[in-house]
């Protein structure tokens, strides 16, 4: 009998959001890349150019443009690299809370007592 290799696991590339410090995979992430033009989001992940990458949550957008994101890719933004990146920022999904945990079996329309 001949035995069967073991089946390799893939790997997959794992990145850090510069917004949270998470590490992810690289796929779940959206790329930003430092070009000649100025800083690009890059949607393919395979420009040329120096990258960073953050999370599709306004959260980490908004904690990456106060200066981590300016040092990952170590460049200062322009006024107009920012303006660009806050009206990618604004097409994103709001922040999804976290549904309550719920206390007891009491129904929620009974008076409590």
């Amino acid at each position: 009998m001949v035995k069967a290799k073991p089946r390799r696991t893939k790997h997959v590339p794992q990145r850090t959001c510069v917004g949270c410090r998470e590490v992810l995979p690289k796929r779940s992430l959206i790329r930003l890349v430092r070009t000649p033009d100025g800083v690009k989001v890059d949607p393919t992940g395979k420009m040329r150019g120096r990258g960073a990458y953050l999370h599709n949550q306004r959260s980490c957008w908004e904690r990456a443009l106060k200066g981590p994101l300016a040092q990952a890719l170590r460049t200062e933004l322009s006024p107009t690299d920012r303006e660009h990146l806050l009206a990618f920022m604004a097409t994103l999904p709001e922040e999804e809370t976290a549904p309550q945990p719920q206390t007891g079996s009491r129904d929620p329309g009974a008076p409590a007592g």
